[in-house]
C-alpha cells in the first residue's frame, strides 16, 4: 500500500460513463417506478439473465417533498456510475418518462414503458428485448485505468458496539483523512444517531455557513421526528437492543464512536438532503438520513457514491444491489463467528498489534480491490437490499 504522498499515485479500474463519472460495476436495472410495477419489473430480470431488478414498496399517492424525495432516489439510483443501462416500468406513462428524463441526463441508455393500456404480458415483451440488447452492449464495455480521485466512497456504521468507536469507525476516518485530501468524495449521514454529540459534528464543518445548514437539519429532525413522535424516550430504537448488548447503553455513547468514521482532519464542506447529488467538488459531505442500514446505504448510491464502507461491531449483514458494501470489524467474536461476513479485519487494534493507520491502510486497499471488482462478502452472499425512504403516509 503506498503511504503519504504517494495516496495521490492511487489509481483503480472502472468504467468511465457518458457523463464522465467512473463506476465500479456495470449492472443493467430494470427499474420499477412504484410498487404496482414490481412484477413486471422481475419478470423482465427473470427473462434476461444478468439484469437486476430493483422491486420496492412506494410510490402511488405520495406528495410533496415526499413525492421529490421518492423521484430524486429512483432517478439518482438510475443515474449511479454503478449502472451502465436502465429500463424503467410504471403504472403512468408520465410519471415513468419523468424518471427516464432524469436518468438521460448522464447520458446512459435508458427507455421507460407504461403498464396502463398495455397489460403486464405486452409490457414484458418489450421491455425484456430492450433489456437484451442493452444487457449485451454492456457486456463489451472495458474497465479503464482511473485516477483515486474519481472514486465517491460513502460510509454507515451498523450492530454498533465498544469495539466500533475504538477501531473499526475510526479506521474508515483513517481512511478519509488520508483520501479526502487527494480528491474523492466521501459522505457519512444518520442524522438521529449524531445527537449527543451534535456540538462536535457541528464545529467540524468548513464554514460557519454549513456548520448551521447542518445545525438546522438535525435540529429539524431532532424536534419534527423525534420529539414529536416519541413515547418516552428512544430506548426501543436508539440505541438498538444490539448496540445496548454490546455496551452502548446510552445515545451520546453511540453519536461519539459513530462521529469517529470522519476522521480527525476531514471538515465536511456541505450538508446534502436525503438521495441528494453533492455539487461543491471532492470532499466530505454529510447526507441527512435515517440511521437505518438499508435506506442508508439505498440514499447514499441514489446520491452517487461507488462504494460503500460499512463498520460493524455485533455483524451487520447489510448489502446494496448497485453498491458493493464493505464490512469492517474490529471485533474478534464477530470475527469469529461471521467471518463470511467480513471483509476487513481491524481486530488487531484491540489487540494492539495494529494501529488505527495500518487499519486504514488496509482500508484503502480493500477500498481499491473492490473498485477493481472483487466481490465483497455481502456482494457473494447475494445481500440486495434496497430500501427507499418514505416520509407521509399516502394521500
Amino acid at each position: 500500500m503506498a503511504q503519504g504522498n504517494g495516496y495521490s499515485n492511487l489509481t483503480f479500474w472502472g468504467y468511465r460513463r457518458e457523463n464522465g463519472r467512473v463506476g465500479v460495476r456495470n449492472h443493467v436495472v430494470i427499474l420499477p417506478l412504484d410498487d404496482l410495477s414490481n412484477a413486471a419489473c422481475e419478470a423482465v430480470a427473470n427473462n434476461i439473465k444478468g439484469t437486476l431488478a430493483l422491486p420496492h414498496a412506494y410510490g402511488r399517492l405520495q406528495f410533496g417533498e415526499d413525492l421529490e424525495l421518492h423521484f430524486r432516489t429512483l432517478i439518482g439510483t438510475g443515474s449511479n456510475p454503478n449502472v451502465a443501462a436502465v429500463v424503467v416500468i410504471g403504472i403512468e406513462d408520465q410519471w415513468t418518462s419523468r424518471v427516464v428524463e432524469g436518468i438521460a441526463k448522464t447520458g446512459k441508455p435508458v427507455t421507460g414503458f407504461g403498464i396502463e393500456g398495455t397489460g403486464d404480458i405486452g409490457t414484458i415483451a418489450k421491455a425484456s428485448r430492450v433489456a437484451k440488447d442493452y444487457l449485451q452492449w454492456a457486456s463489451e464495455l472495458k474497465r479503464e485505468e482511473c485516477p483515486i480521485s474519481d472514486l465517491w466512497v460513502s460510509t454507515k456504521c451498523g450492530e454498533s458496539d465498544t469495539t466500533t468507536g475504538l477501531s473499526s469507525c475510526p479506521t474508515v476516518g483513517n481512511m478519509y483523512d488520508k483520501l479526502i485530501p487527494h480528491g474523492i468524495y466521501g459522505c457519512f449521514g444518520e442524522t438521529s444517531e449524531i445527537t449527543g454529540a451534535e456540538h462536535l459534528c457541528k464545529e467540524r464543518a468548513a464554514t460557519p455557513e454549513v456548520a448551521e445548514k447542518w445545525y438546522r437539519m438535525w435540529k429539524a429532525y431532532q424536534d419534527e421526528v423525534i420529539e414529536a413522535h416519541k413515547t418516552n424516550d428512544l430506548s426501543d430504537s436508539q440505541p438498538t437492543k444490539g448496540n445496548i448488548a454490546g455496551g452502548l447503553t446510552t445515545i451520546e455513547e453511540k453519536a461519539l464512536g459513530n462521529l469517529e468514521k470522519i476522521g480527525r482532519e476531514c471538515r465536511y464542506i456541505d450538508a446534502l438532503k436525503p438521495a441528494e447529488t453533492p455539487s461543491k467538488g471532492p470532499g466530505l459531505y454529510f447526507m441527512d438520513t435515517s440511521s437505518a442500514a438499508a435506506e442508508c446505504v439505498t440514499l447514499m448510491a441514489a446520491g452517487g457514491y461507488v462504494v460503500h464502507t460499512f463498520p460493524t461491531g455485533q455483524g451487520n449483514v447489510i448489502g446494496n444491489p448497485i453498491v458493493p458494501v464493505i464490512k469492517i470489524t474490529g471485533n474478534p467474536r464477530t470475527v469469529r463467528t461471521m467471518s463470511e461476513h467480513i471483509d476487513v479485519d481491524v481486530s488487531g487494534v484491540l489487540r494492539r498489534d495494529m494501529t488505527i493507520p495500518e487499519a486504514g491502510d488496509a482500508l484503502i486497499d480493500m477500498v481499491v480491490r473492490t473498485a477493481n471488482g472483487r466481490l465483497t462478502a455481502a456482494e457473494a452472499l447475494g445481500h440486495r437490499e434496497f430500501v427507499m425512504t418514505k416520509l407521509y403516509r399516502s394521500a
